[in-house]
């Protein structure tokens, strides 16, 4: 089945710089779609011969909401009405609830629950009076199982999973769809920064009981295309019909759909 809806639409993306955004700018891209790429510093890319369409990059602040209006308001004026909209943008903050100080558990909610919703509200408010428009979030399946010395992560990512189904709610009578992808374990920095070894990859594979962790059944860690494709999926006309759904994409690793 070939993914339909891509060609021409803009497509906004945040978190852009690297890992599961940098692999789902790149599929935008390759499909027809102009990527406006964002993160804290302008994402950088190769140079394409092959690319069809333009990538544009922009520094963003996710948590900066006067920021987040200013750049919706900039693409729509300079490159096109935005289509899509894609939430990757994220943190990783560990500690114990005993342990974690102040600045780390804000922060953690600025960027992954905050961030979310400046963006999705400007996107909101452009999309609604065309009738049209297709909203993503990349959350976590830590949103949905108990993570140890997690608890600031997944807070902010459960309240971005029910913030996009109540948002999903309230625009699908605009014919506006908003959904959530839920990784397990990537191959990004942010999983590899966690290990301690050449071990790391097999140790979360098998489980770490230690933590009451969970292993993966499909034997093998996601690739950030693999979570790429399923925000394409979500994005594409073969979704038309899938609203407020939180799709997880974590080889089984929570035990749940």
């Amino acid at each position: 089945m070939q993914l339909t809806g891509f060609n021409g639409t803009v497509a906004l993306v945040t978190g852009a710089g690297g890992g599961i955004g940098a692999a789902l700018v790149k599929q935008l891209r390759d499909s027809g779609c102009t990527v406006v790429a964002t993160d804290i510093s302008a994402p950088v890319f190769e140079p394409n011969s092959e690319q069809r369409t333009p990538v544009y990059t922009l520094a963003l602040d996710v948590t900066d909401a006067k920021a987040v209006d200013a750049l919706v308001a900039k693409v729509e004026q300079d490159i096109g009405p935005i289509g899509f909209g894609i939430n990757v943008a994220g943190i990783l903050q560990f500690g114990t609830v005993d342990t974690i100080d102040d600045d780390s558990w804000r922060r953690t909610f600025a960027v992954n629950c905050d961030g979310v919703f400046y963006v999705c509200r400007a996107l909101a408010r452009v999309m609604s009076p065309r009738r049209q428009g297709v909203m993503v979030t990349v959350g976590s399946n830590a949103a949905g199982i108990p993570r140890h010395a997690m608890a600031a992560y997944g807070a902010s990512k459960a309240a971005s999973a029910m913030f996009m189904r109540c948002l999903g709610l309230e625009l699908a009578p605009l014919g506006i769809r908003c959904n959530s992808v839920a990784p397990g374990s990537t191959l990004t920095p942010m999983q590899t920064g966690m290990w301690a070894d050449e071990t790391g990859e097999q140790r979360v594979i098998e489980g770490l009981p230690e933590v009451y962790k969970t292993g993966i059944p499909l034997g093998k860690m996601a690739r950030p295309e693999d979570v790429a494709n399923a925000v394409m999926f979500l994005l594409s006309d073969q979704a038309g019909h899938i609203v407020m759904d939180d799709l997880y994409v974590d080889g089984g690793a929570t035990l749940r759909a």
